[in-house]
């Protein structure tokens, strides 16, 4: 990830000489989240070795960017914090109490994330169309992980629930680092104003180092913002 970062950062810096003077912008608006997980029995999330697609979480995002036009094209690296996560509904797994039973278990995780994406701009009447793509890294910054159950204990049903704090790292629940590819596409009016839609995909697996386990994070956005 460091080298991806370096190159990143050298790109924009050589691209920077050639470009005219960046514009700012700002943006914030609401995160369509789905994780998708593989993995084996001792796995909460994946209680098959099949794929499983989560169900989806909203969160939020906001962020900050440059703009540096190269005629039609711009290279355009952003620093944002972005919710992702997913629900898995009906999967084998142990409860806080040490019993297994099926379970529904809700991932809400928060990122720091860079994306670097080089953009192309089509004018028309009252602003600009524009569409592009690029890659991106991220890191895990805070999270939660909800569980809920209903346990049959002795033969009466009792709910179970907790909800803890999501630990990043690889000995943690989720690995702090991610990359991906983004794609963007949006309208920007001549006053500064935009309207922006936006679709993450995770390349790297977020599972911490456990046989078997896959995550994958998956975020459709949309966002308003202003270009100063």
């Amino acid at each position: 990830m460091k080298i991806l970062l370096y190159f990143l950062l050298l790109s924009c810096s050589s691209l920077a000489a050639f470009a005219q003077l960046p514009a700012i912008g700002i943006k914030g608006g609401v995160n369509f989240a789905t994780m998708q997980a593989s993995g084996t029995q001792a796995n909460v999330v994946a209680g098959t070795n099949t794929i499983a697609n989560s169900g989806m979480v909203t969160s939020f995002n906001f962020g900050v960017f440059v703009d540096v036009k190269l005629g039609h094209f711009s290279l355009q690296p952003a620093v944002n914090f972005t919710g992702k996560g997913g629900t898995f509904n009906g999967f084998t797994g142990t409860l806080p109490n040490g019993s297994v039973s099926q379970v529904s278990t809700k991932y809400n995780l928060y990122y720091v994330q860079v994306p670097v994406n080089i953009v192309y701009y089509i004018s028309f009447v009252v602003g600009e169309f524009y569409i592009g793509a690029g890659p991106f890294v991220g890191m895990g910054v805070y999270g939660r992980k909800n569980l809920s159950a209903d346990n049959n204990n002795n033969g009466t049903p009792t709910a179970i629930s907790s909800s803890d704090k999501i630990t990043f790292g690889d000995n943690g629940d989720i690995r702090s680092d991610e990359y991906g590819a983004g794609a963007v596409a949006g309208i920007k009016l001549k006053g500064g104003l935009l309207f922006n839609l936006n679709y993450d995909m995770g390349l790297s697996n977020v599972a911490p180092n456990q046989a078997g386990n896959t995550f994958k994070n998956h975020v459709f956005g949309a966002s308003v913002g202003f270009v100063f």
